[in-house]
């Protein structure tokens, strides 16, 4: 694997989740693929699963970590290719990136969307230049559209919990209190459509995520409608596709409660944290025994492990 930026990235998806289940009981048996390797994890914004999660599996797999946080211990990064910067930005991306590139042999990076100007979000400016410049392998810690070793946690998480072959997976809209990234949800969708499960996406209308992560999924605007059988439920706030950005008026009624599961098979909530309790999902559902996002929280590790394992083997 020499980038690992989506599920298209991977060859074989359930070897890769086995991987992961296998290195979640095995976890130092390849100490010795990361020795001498040193990792560069970059954020230009907040983490705390992500960053832990990551810098842990380089550790069980022996490698360095040098963690930069861009955005507070960083230079104010300028993207445009012939700039004239006499403005705030400080350093171009192109000598930036370059420059980690001597000192790391993977880079992690992390960056968020403006939620302004979708097509500049969608564009993945700040990621592909990176691995444009960097000239190592680059592994994606969450960009403006996807978050892929979340989306590889969920799916592990979903196989190490499943009591039937094939679950029903269901994505639900949350409310939430101001816009959020489409970018866990739109990686959501994009790794379920790859996996064996019956996948559902339900939402309010408006909430509409981009057609090329939902391509042949159920998308249904009734949430009890979804709910119905469920295995698996995934709750996630995100903000409007179009008009971009945009939160609607109302719609409050789509917290899940404990009371709309009953329609589930037993139904395990999930939800990639950080979480605002009563807002996004009640204290009831994440202190009850239906919630494992604790658990899902945990095989962040195992997702990041088995990425970088592969990535280590292909250096």
């Amino acid at each position: 694997m020499k980038n690992f930026t989506s599920v298209h990235d991977v060859s074989n998806l359930q070897q890769l989740v086995q991987e992961g289940l296998h290195l979640k009981q095995n976890p130092y048996a390849y100490k010795q693929l990361g020795e001498n390797k040193t990792i560069a994890l970059v954020f230009l914004n907040p983490s705390l699963r992500t960053r832990m999660s990551t810098q842990k599996a380089a550790l069980n797999l022996g490698m360095n970590v040098m963690v930069l946080n861009m955005d507070k211990e960083g230079w104010a990064l300028e993207l445009q290719d012939g700039a004239i910067m006499n403005h705030t930005s400080v350093e171009h991306v192109k000598e930036a990136a370059a420059v980690l590139g001597q000192y790391a042999d993977i880079i992690g990076i992390r960056s968020f969307p403006g939620l302004k100007n979708r097509d500049e979000d969608y564009s993945e400016a700040v990621f592909n230049k990176f691995v444009k410049y960097c000239g190592v392998p680059v592994v994606s810690l969450e960009s403006a559209t996807r978050h892929p070793l979340q989306s590889l946690a969920d799916l592990i998480t979903i196989e190490e919990l499943k009591t039937r072959p094939r679950p029903k997976v269901v994505l639900t809209w949350a409310p939430h209190v101001k816009a959020l990234p489409q970018a866990v949800p739109n990686s959501f969708a994009e790794w379920m459509c790859q996996a064996d499960v019956d996948f559902v996406i339900t939402h309010p209308k408006g909430y509409e995520l981009a057609e090329e992560f939902t391509k042949g999924t159920t998308i249904t605007y009734n949430q009890d409608e979804a709910l119905a059988d469920a295995d698996f439920v995934y709750v996630k706030n995100w903000s409007a596709y179009e008009p971009y950005g945009k939160v609607l008026p109302g719609n409050e009624e789509w917290m899940l409660t404990l009371e709309k599961l009953k329609a589930g098979n037993q139904t395990k909530v999930m939800h990639c944290l950080p979480v605002r309790r009563n807002v996004e999902l009640s204290d009831e559902i994440l202190d009850s025994d239906s919630s494992v996002v604790i658990h899902e929280a945990g095989n962040r590790v195992w997702a990041a492990q088995a990425v970088l394992k592969q990535m280590l083997e292909s250096l």
